[in-house]
């Protein structure tokens, strides 16, 4: 069967849009094929900075014939109708149109059409013009003569060539013949830039592959990684160094070059005692390299990796020579913002309402910082008032949560205070990726307690899935009080998250909130907080949601979470104790019997059967019964004890001695006794079965 290769060769593409460019380019053209009738084996999609590649086998030569079927009016119709129905069915006449009969609706025409497949070529020169002209890009640009006319094509960066052939693996591929603005898809592609600039004459895939690797073009982006990450590990090997690895970085310079060189650059050791995470950040950020350090050091060597897409003469000298000199003024300036962060500001007198607003000394630079915040201003959402209010709000929140967290008071009063404080240095500005880490450095320069330093660095944790949560009980503190905050806030001016949108990153801190209760073991009556059983049900969704990946069943969080649940902490802890009950034996017989009692006297209650308030001892006469009201009076009182107690598994087991005695219950007893009072008693004993296994969860929502 024939294959299909299409290239799209432009200026460079941004490298945050190489990989989602060339998925689009691969589902607008198979969907397109599909709905034309054509099917295919496989189909795979390649990407550089210069080209978004498509390689589709064993597509159909030709599109399927179609058969359809459109039904007429009734024979009996009006000439207009008939008139209408050959025009719609494209027939010249009544005649060649069939007649069928139906029972009720008598005999009616019907028109047999069959549509006749299309040549594949064909298909993919109509689809293609508007698949280019229509494509995705989150930006695009005009280019050429052509743009000066309305509705001219617009591309990413300037689209110059388009190769299209197909053709099977014995047979000569041939072009499929498509235009747009003036761009003929041909069987002629380029290699690289400056390496290989002459023409390429393209069949199929595997040539235009082998083609360009001889162009010094690495079509497979998967590929360019690998050779980035093993050169980049070899050179820093050789040097007796290991590369701190970066995959968010190692992707974007892998959509920088076609052809990858690996080199080493230096800087001056003096610029070493900039904090590491600033060289990391000023290096990567600014040329795109990697940096080094000992094998299991924490700082970095002044050795970092730079990725070329030349392969020089001179082997790289000039290149290593160019990018290190950017290297070294890039961290000069951030030399120059460290060492300025650690000085006083120029306008102290005009800080001291905010210092003595939130306590703090004037003679500390960060202290200084914070006053800045506050004295300026700085507005932290129009409807939510300024960062120092916001700072305020958690202050006072952080007083009432250290009640639930056992941390000291004063250590958290203090690192809320200076938590934001960072937002005003010169190295958060240039970097803001560094807010909280540049605040513990800061805070640790000046004397502040280690565990206030912490707390400034990790009040932002977790900041997603893979986070470790605040490791000391300040950290803990701030970070519930800032998440608790956004969350209280953001529901107040109804700026809730809606479907797909989260633009303040709600759920991310709810799911926060929950990991750091449950994994630190913190009981917080969340409605005492949030007073708000909208937020309430928010957390109970992200709580769901959290317990079903740790691989909760849904139907037993839902037997135990009720609408008023706001310890999340000992839900989690009662789904943990039915989830091993429910599995049990005694478990599963229990359930069916608690399932069988609760489903019997739930049809009675509807049609209205009187059911005894209490069970009456007077009115039990068989011994299963009395067996059962004896059980369940001890089962309620052991399983209330033990919920009370918090001790779930011990409740559970209190639950299980039911087991037996419902067994022989539904075994020896009927339920519906021609007596009215003893049928009540009865199932007054099944609403007590109820509500005995109530205490722990509802056991009907469970399922199986």
């Amino acid at each position: 069967m024939p294959d299909l290769l299409l290239e799209l060769r432009s200026e460079e593409i941004p490298a945050r849009m190489q990989r989602k460019a060339a998925g689009d380019l691969k589902k607008l053209v198979t969907d397109a094929l599909v709905d034309a009738g054509l099917t295919y084996e496989g189909a795979r999609e390649y990407w550089t900075p210069r080209r978004l590649t498509l390689d589709i086998r064993g597509l159909n030569a030709r599109s399927s014939d179609v058969r359809e079927e459109i039904k007429g009016p009734a024979t009996s119709a009006p000439e207009q109708a008939i008139q209408g129905f050959l025009r719609k069915a494209g027939l010249a006449s009544i005649s060649e149109a069939h007649v069928h009969s139906d029972p009720k609706k008598g005999d009616f025409y019907v028109a047999h059409i069959v549509k006749s497949g299309r040549a594949a070529d064909e298909i993919i020169a109509e689809a293609m013009p508007g698949i280019i002209r229509n494509f995705p890009w989150p930006k695009s640009m005009r280019s050429g003569a052509a743009s000066a006319r309305p509705g001219a094509m617009r591309w990413v960066r300037p689209l110059q060539s388009i190769v299209c052939t197909f053709g099977s693996e014995t047979d000569e591929t041939r072009v499929v013949p498509f235009e747009v603005d003036g761009l003929v898809a041909g069987n002629v592609t380029y290699g690289h830039r400056f390496h290989a600039p002459d023409a390429i004459t393209v069949r199929r895939f595997e040539d235009y592959v082998a083609n360009l690797e001889k162009a010094k073009v690495v079509l497979d982006a998967e590929r360019r990684k690998q050779i980035i990450a093993t050169d980049a590990n070899n050179l820093a090997f050789a040097s007796g160094l290991e590369l701190v690895e970066d995959e968010g970085l190692l992707e974007e310079v892998c959509g920088l070059v076609e052809w990858p060189q690996v080199l080493m650059g230096t800087f001056d050791e003096e610029f070493l005692a900039i904090p590491s995470e600033i060289i990391r950040l000023t290096i990567k950020t600014n040329q795109k390299c990697f940096v080094t350090r000992k094998p299991g050091a924490e700082t970095l060597s002044n050795h970092f990796i730079l990725i070329s897409n030349i392969e020089a003469k001179d082997g790289g000298k000039e290149i290593v020579h160019g990018n290190g000199k950017v290297v070294r003024a890039r961290l000069s300036d951030a030399k120059h913002f460290w060492l300025r962060d650690q000085h006083d500001l120029p306008d102290l007198d005009t800080l001291k309402a905010s210092a003595e607003k939130f306590g703090l000394d004037l003679k500390k630079p960060l202290d200084q910082r914070m006053a800045k915040l506050d004295a300026l201003n700085v507005t932290f959402h129009a409807k939510l008032g300024t960062q120092g209010e916001r700072v305020m709000r958690i202050r006072k929140l952080a007083a009432e949560l250290v009640k639930v967290t056992g941390a000291d008071a004063a250590l958290v009063d203090r690192a809320v205070v200076l938590a934001k404080a960072d937002l005003r240095t010169e190295a958060v500005g240039e970097f803001p990726e560094l807010q909280g880490i540049m605040g513990r450095k800061y805070a640790l320069l000046q004397g502040e307690d280690a565990a206030v330093a912490e707390a400034i660095e990790d009040h932002y944790k977790p900041q997603g899935p893979s986070d470790r949560v605040p490791s000391g009980k300040v950290g803990l503190t701030v970070a519930l009080a800032d998440k608790l905050d956004t969350l209280i806030g953001f529901w107040a001016i109804d700026e809730k998250p809606t479907g797909s949108k989260d633009p303040y990153a709600l759920r991310r801190a709810a799911l926060g909130v929950i990991r750091m209760l449950l994994e630190k073991n913190i009981r917080l009556p969340l409605l005492s907080v949030a007073k708000d059983p909208d937020l309430l049900a928010f957390f109970h969704d992200r709580l769901k949601v959290y317990l079903r990946d740790m691989g909760a069943r849904h139907d037993l969080i839902d037997a135990v979470l009720t609408p008023e649940a706001d310890d999340l902490l000992m839900v989690a802890r009662r789904v943990e104790a039915l989830t091993a009950f429910i599995t049990s034996e005694d478990g599963l017989n229990l359930l069916a019997g608690t399932k069988r009692a609760t489903q019997l006297l739930a049809a009675e209650e509807k049609k209205g059967t009187v059911v005894g308030d209490a069970v009456s001892a007077g009115l039990l006469k068989l011994d299963a019964e009395k067996a059962l009201h004896a059980a369940v009076a001890t089962a309620s009182k052991n399983a209330a004890a033990a919920v009370a107690k918090e001790d779930f598994r011990f409740a559970m087991e209190a639950l299980s001695t039911l087991r037996a005695p419902v067994d022989q219950f539904f075994n020896d007893v009927l339920v519906n006794d021609e007596d009215p009072a003893i049928r009540a008693n009865r199932l007054a004993l099944l609403s007590a079965i109820r509500a005995a296994t109530g205490t722990v969860a509802d056991f009907s929502k469970i399922t199986g």
